[in-house]
């Protein structure tokens, strides 16, 4: 075992590899300062640039990058109160007043700090799992394996946010659509209305850039593209490091903290981030003190959001159970690489994971040194209007979607579901558990079909899946009565948010929701038995979901969105149509024509920047986009008049 960690150390030693890793780390550290995108956006948006790397460079530049977001995401979050990243909600109750107060060094030193502990911490934690979990993990069979991936859908769907029926749901959605194409088991096409394009099914890469990244760039755009109040950084950097000092068992509380709820699949950063705070706020003496400037605040949620991305490798790597949503997008990588997490991986590939774990304990302790010494320029970053970073985002959105596989039906797909992932934002529909259902399809149909191949049903008798099953059983209830319990204790706000859009646009999208379950499930009737069996498994609850969400919906009263919410939606609906014609532009005339026409009057007629700077700002676009190109080996979309 400690070959392979020697192994994947000399990778190191390659200025390929570090070069990857510090391509990582920057763009990691400058997509968590920008407000809401956070590491699901970031691992979403590097990934169409993997497909011409090998699997060792591909996963040091994507874990480089997560490894360093929810660090660089406490620079916003300090400096002008609003959170990189969902992860760093928790940190803005003490860290914005301290800034307020002219201790903002202190905040981001102490929050860098810790983080870097933290993410150390996760990463020894995953390295001594490995000798303990190994044993255990070549012990599971297809069923055992088959329960894990059924508990990691539960987990993602039930227990996220504050409505787990729609996170349920959402987790069949991603199942069904991940059902789209060739069954594996069985000669069908499913889902592929005589399509060409949706024969192999819909890439990872549109699913995600369009579920989390168009959404969230057209809700960011459609709030206004705040500009961050310029908040001097003040005293105190030593004084932090000092707090972090004093402080080391919060350090080290709220690190495990992080590795537990990592390790727990779908809870997430921002789950592990609040029960830190709740837990150093329930273990202090003066409590009046936290959401004033306790530096405690800041340090308890900084240790855990880091090592809960290292604990989500765990049950991603180990038993291909994706911890969370950015571990989700990484399993769907290794899949691209014909890389199966589990016992092969473990026993195959075990130079990868400590690959792996490498780049996240370096990626670390060097995101945390470029924020602290770099923070002055980084804050900078803050003060500029979003609707001005917006097209060069667009653009590599764009351009990464078109490489997954250079055809049009990619970009269709990300701009369908970006205005699907933006409808449930806005209606409280939690989004994560759609990302981990769709990952999970391709291993869960596997191994349910190995499961009932080999064991018929009698595989439901085996002891393993019956302790899981009472597990995954439990899990439901607690739900079910922490639901209950909110009843009389108001709840805290769901991740994506309450439902804005009111009552008629709920029901209209749950209706929208039971009919597609409803028509799948119809369909799914003709198909073969091997490939029918796991899209009736997907739909069938999910027709009594929906339904059961319907009936909540029709009997909640009756609201209506108010005049700022209405026209941020004419506002995102207007982004929406701005990105159609983007779409039909680069069809026409190709990628480079419609980059240049589209990024000049968006600078110039929507962000109001004067022409020269613009006509700079779109020359460099082009030319970066070209440069990036060249480099990877990736093609521009060639325009019908002009390919």
């Amino acid at each position: 075992m400690w070959d392979a960690a020697l192994i994947a150390l000399e990778r190191f030693a390659n200025p390929l590899h570090m070069g990857m890793l510090m391509a990582g780390v920057l763009a990691g550290t400058v997509i968590g300062i920008l407000p809401g995108l956070g590491g699901i956006a970031c691992v979403a948006i590097l990934l169409p640039f993997i497909y011409t790397l090998d699997v060792n460079t591909a996963m040091i530049l994507l874990v480089g990058s997560l490894a360093v977001v929810h660090t660089s995401d406490t620079i916003t979050s300090v400096l002008i109160g609003t959170p990189g990243s969902a992860a760093a909600a928790a940190t803005i109750l003490d860290g914005h007043p301290l800034a307020k107060q002219g201790q903002a060094a202190r905040a981001l030193s102490a929050a860098f700090l810790s983080s870097m502990i933290g993410g150390l911490i996760g990463a020894l934690f995953l390295t001594l799992s490995l000798p303990i979990a190994r044993p255990l993990v070549l012990l599971f069979g297809s069923p055992e394996l088959l329960m894990l991936c059924v508990l990691g859908l539960s987990f993602a769907g039930f227990l996220t946010g504050g409505a787990p029926l729609k996170g349920g749901l959402s987790a069949c959605l991603g199942l069904l659509l991940g059902s789209v194409g060739a069954a594996p088991a069985d000669a069908v096409n499913r889902y592929t209305f005589d399509q060409l394009y949706l024969l192999d099914g819909i890439p990872l890469v549109g699913v995600a850039l369009g579920i989390f990244g168009i959404a969230e760039i057209v809700d960011l755009l459609a709030k206004g593209g705040q500009i961050a109040e310029r908040i001097s950084l003040g005293h105190g950097w030593l004084q932090g490091i000092k707090d972090v000092m004093q402080h080391w068992g919060i350090v080290v509380r709220g690190s495990l903290i992080g590795v537990w709820a990592g390790i727990l699949p779908g809870i997430g950063a921002t789950a592990g981030s609040w029960m830190a705070y709740g837990h150093v706020v329930a273990m202090a003496r003066d409590r009046e003190s936290f959401g004033k400037g306790d530096i405690r605040g800041v340090i308890a949620p900084e240790s855990a959001n880091n090592s809960v991305e290292a604990g989500d490798f765990i049950p991603t790597l180990l038993f291909s159970v994706p911890g969370g949503a950015p571990a989700a997008i990484m399993l769907g990588a290794l899949f691209f690489y014909g890389i199966q997490p589990g016992p092969r991986m473990v026993q195959e590939n075990l130079d990868l994971i400590f690959t792996i774990i490498w780049s996240f304990a370096i990626a670390n302790t060097i995101g945390a040194a470029l924020c602290l010494f770099l923070s002055p320029a980084l804050a900078r970053l803050t003060w500029v209007p979003f609707v001005q970073l917006a097209p060069a985002i667009v653009v590599t959105i764009f351009f990464g979607a078109f490489q997954s596989s250079e055809q049009f039906g990619d970009i269709y797909a990300m701009l369908g579901l970006g205005l699907m992932g933006w409808l449930m934002k806005q209606l409280g529909w939690p989004r994560a558990p759609f990302l981990v259902g769709f990952v999970l399809t391709k291993p869960t149909e596997q191994y349910l079909w190995l499961s009932i191949s080999r064991y018929d049903f009698e595989w439901l008798l085996r002891p393993g899946v019956i302790v899981l099953g009472l597990l995954l059983l439990a899990s439901i209830i607690w739900s079910v009565w922490e639901k209950r319990g909110q009843k009389k204790v108001p709840a805290e706000e769901p991740a994506e948010g309450a439902a804005v859009l009111g009552k008629a646009p709920s029901i209209l999208f749950t209706f929208s929701i039971l009919i597609v379950s409803a028509a799948a499930l119809y369909e799914a009737r003709t198909f073969p038995y091997l490939g029918a069996i796991f899209p009736m498994a997907a739909t069938i609850p999910a027709v009594f979901m929906a339904a059961t969400q319907l009936a909540f919906d029709l009997r909640t009263s009756s609201t209506a969105p108010g005049p700022e919410t209405r026209a941020k939606i004419r506002t995102a609906l207007g982004h929406f149509v701005s990105l159609l014609v983007f779409l039909l532009l680069i069809l026409f005339f190709g990628f480079g024509i419609a980059l240049a026409f589209c990024t000049f009057v968006f600078l110039y007629g929507v962000a109001r920047m004067r022409w020269f700077r613009a006509l700079i700002y779109t020359g460099s676009l082009l030319a970066a986009v070209q440069l990036m190109g060249w480099l990877l080996g990736l093609h521009w979309p060639q325009g019908i008049l002009f390919g």
